[in-house]
This record gives C-alpha cells, sequence and structure tokens, in this order.
C-alpha cells in the first residue's frame, strides 16, 4: 500500500493587506540579498580562475612544446612506429600515439550559384526542401488553425509573479 504524502503546512500566510504588503516587500529584500551574495561569491570564482589561469599557464606552455616535440618525432619516424602503415598507432607504454583521418566535408562557396547549377542539371539528390508548420501564423489566426484536425491552442497556465518594487539609482541601470 503506497504511503500518502501529508501537505505541508504553509508557514508565513499574511493575515491582511498590510502583512501582504510587508511580506512583498521583505520577497525584494531576500532577493537583494541573494544576488549579492551570488555576486560576491561570482567574484571570488571569477578570481579564482584568474589565479588559476596564471599558475597553470607555464604547465600548459611546456605541454604545448612537448606535443610539439613527440609530433615531431612520430613524424619523423611514423613509417618505424606503424611497423610499416600496417597500424595507425604506436603505443610507447606511458601513452599512446595516433593518426586519425578526418571525416569529409563539403565546402561551398557560392550558395545560389550551386543551388542553380544543380536545378539545371537534374541534380535533385543535392538539394533539400524543408516544409515545417508555422505556429506563429497559428496563434496569429487561432480560429482557422483550430479547424486543423490534431491543432488545438491552449496555454500552459497561468504563473503566479511577484514584482516588488525597487529603486531606480544613477548607473544602475546595465
Amino acid at each position: 500500500m503506497a504511503k500518502k504524502s501529508k501537505l505541508k503546512a504553509l508557514a508565513r500566510v499574511p493575515q491582511s493587506r498590510e502583512q501582504a504588503a510587508a511580506a512583498v516587500g521583505r520577497i525584494g529584500t531576500l532577493r537583494r540579498e541573494i544576488d549579492a551574495r551570488k555576486a560576491a561569491k561570482d567574484e571570488k570564482v571569477r578570481q579564482a580562475g584568474e589565479e588559476l589561469e596564471r599558475e597553470i599557464a607555464p604547465l600548459v606552455e611546456e605541454m604545448g612544446q612537448q606535443v610539439e616535440g613527440i609530433q615531431v618525432y612520430c613524424e619523423a619516424n611514423r613509417t618505424a612506429l606503424t611497423n610499416d602503415g600496417r597500424v595507425k598507432y604506436h603505443d610507447f607504454g606511458t601513452g599512446r600515439v595516433s593518426w586519425r583521418q578526418r571525416p569529409p566535408k563539403v565546402s561551398v562557396s557560392n550558395v545560389k550559384a550551386i543551388i542553380e547549377h544543380c536545378k539545371k542539371f537534374g541534380l535533385k539528390a543535392f538539394l533539400r526542401e524543408k516544409v515545417e508548420i508555422n505556429k506563429d501564423a497559428m496563434l496569429a489566426d487561432p480560429d482557422t488553425a483550430q479547424m486543423i484536425t490534431g491543432v488545438s491552442i491552449s496555454s500552459d497556465g497561468e504563473d503566479f509573479v511577484i514584482e516588488t518594487a525597487e529603486l531606480q539609482t544613477a548607473g544602475a541601470e546595465g
């Protein structure tokens, strides 16, 4: 038998309009405090990231030099390392190097000219036509759209939003 879950008692329900106004004001204060604390921690994270970048910069540079050196060595000795090209890797015991063929890619320079060429010579396999539902048009004309079987226009419900009043200070606009 499934265990029934109990609803949690609401701890802070205002009993008057004044209490509700005070609660909305408190929400604004709490949001500002949360934002201030997040900003302070974000600054610490940013500073820690900068410090880490400074600390590891020499290591990153040395690693780049090591990679370049290994690549030069392996390219110069590729035949011996790959068993006369029979394999595309070599295991050094401390690690493995390999040569991988990149997948092919298509580059086009003049799209309109290429499309015209494909149409002219009947190369329709190289062309793609995309047909999709225009939901914006359906929202603009919901009565007509709802006549189509399978189309329904509805709202996802409503949201309860609290917008706290904020003072605008000079220079505070972002």
